[in-house]
């Protein structure tokens, strides 16, 4: 099936001029009607399915500039001030001459560079466009010594986590045992909370062998069977510092429904995690500085959260639609987690381990990634380690990182790239789907 995007090059002028005539009432039917009778695409590869995925793109920029400036705005008012010690510091006011004499109060930011204060620049940024916003954003994110080949045993070198309990989703396979071990190292007590317990007794023993820590335990948890959530979170007592939504399934090749009715990848790797911290929520508070580490995916830029039809109801079944929506819904739970929980000293973020040959592929027939971009298990889990235990982290959260650095909100999917997508940051996305899911455990 060819894609719009490469069927048409850049479809963005026909589209919006679509959006402006009558067929927005009949959508893709509509849009295939236009494209078809004003643009040089033949009849029959203007197909249902391809003006299905053009138009949630479509509709995602001419949000974006809003959507955006509301992201970047969230995000900046939770920048933390830092001392000189850590990678951002707090700006100093300092008296300056303008470029007519005149002595004015600006602020001075790190390296030298002079800044406006806070109210000019954000009347600035909505009188500019997103490739402004942008710009600014890059300038404060958050960075470390570590990168794209760093492992989480280096991530953790140093560290005395011994007064600390985790908890690792999806802990008997891939990611999640290197994980889980480098906690261990660290001297974390850790909790391997996984469907098939006897392959977690197995990853267990191997830690417990290779790192010395005779604290690992095993629990069961199904993350689709909210029964087993309830429970595994009545069994739990006692302080929680670190939990990590590590488990989660991809690209289920056709629709399939979780007990409760729900889409099978959004209820797991969404749903079920967001259980899981609501259940765990008292023993969170209890640690005084929790962290909670959620697992995404860079494909969390194929799709926004549908909140009209979370569970394929009324569109076409797609894979990786389905799989995106997902991702970004773990990057939004971080978002409104933050918002909602940080008064607590509870705080989350979310990253992109990278592309590591496991048994997530099992749907795909394995990594399509170029060898040069691929991680190994211990490199993957690096990211989740940082965001886990790194104190330049703490009291930071609503953020997305990818290679132990923050990412930069980006405009275009760009395949194998990086980024983070404006949606998955918007925060009044993140508290619809705060409240949507409530709603859905409820029911």
């Amino acid at each position: 099936m060819l894609r719009l995007s490469t069927t048409l090059g850049r479809p963005t002028e026909a589209l919006l001029e679509w959006r402006s005539q009558d067929y927005v009432r009949s959508r893709h039917g509509g849009m295939a009607e236009f494209l078809a009778n004003n643009v040089n695409v033949p009849r029959t590869e203007v197909t249902f399915e391809n003006c299905r995925k053009a138009a949630v793109r479509e509709t995602c920029r001419r949000r974006e500039r809003r959507a955006c400036q509301r992201a970047i705005l969230f995000v900046r008012r939770r920048l933390p001030r830092r001392d000189e010690s850590t990678h951002h510091r707090a700006p100093e006011p300092v008296r300056v001459k303008d470029d007519r004499g005149r002595e004015v109060r600006r602020h001075e930011a790190p390296h030298g560079r002079f800044t406006r204060p806070r109210r000019a620049r954000e009347n600035q940024q909505r009188r500019c466009g997103h490739t402004e916003i942008y710009t600014r954003v890059i300038a404060d994110l958050i960075t470390t010594p570590f990168g794209f080949a760093s492992s989480a045993s280096e991530v953790v070198a140093g560290l005395d986590l011994s007064a600390q309990r985790a908890v690792v989703t999806g802990a008997a396979s891939g990611i999640g045992i290197e994980t889980a071990r480098a906690l261990a190292l660290a001297g974390a007590e850790v909790t391997l909370a996984v469907r098939d317990v006897a392959a977690g007794q197995r990853v267990a023993e191997d830690i417990t062998a290779s790192t010395g820590n005779g604290g690992v335990h095993v629990g069961f948890l199904d993350l689709t069977d909210h029964d087993t959530i309830r429970s595994f979170a009545a069994a739990w007592s006692g302080p929680l510092h670190i939990l990590i939504n590590n488990a989660g399934i991809m690209a289920v090749p056709e629709l399939a429904l979780s007990f409760e009715g729900h889409e099978l990848q959004f209820a797991t790797n969404h749903l079920g995690h967001f259980a899981l911290a609501t259940a765990l929520h008292r023993s969170l508070a209890a640690a005084s500085g929790a962290r909670i580490v959620c697992v995404s995916s860079s494909a969390h830029q194929f799709s926004d959260v549908i909140f009209d039809d979370l569970d394929f109801e009324r569109r076409p079944y797609d894979p990786w639609s389905a799989y995106g929506q997902s991702k970004t819904a773990n990057i939004l739970h971080a978002v409104e987690l933050t918002h909602r929980w940080s008064k607590e000293g509870i705080y989350a973020n979310a990253l992109n381990p990278g592309a590591i040959p496991t048994n997530l592929q099992r749907h795909t027939g394995g990594l399509r990634t170029p060898v040069e971009k691929r991680k190994t298990p211990a490199q993957g889990a690096a990211t989740s380690v940082l965001l886990a235990t790194s104190p330049v982290l703490e009291g930071v959260g609503g953020r997305y990182f990818e290679d132990c650095n923050e990412a930069p909100v980006v405009t275009e999917f760009v395949l194998f790239g990086g980024g983070v997508a404006a949606w998955a940051l918007n925060p009044e996305s993140a508290e619809h789907l705060w409240d949507r899911s409530l709603q859905l455990l409820d029911d």
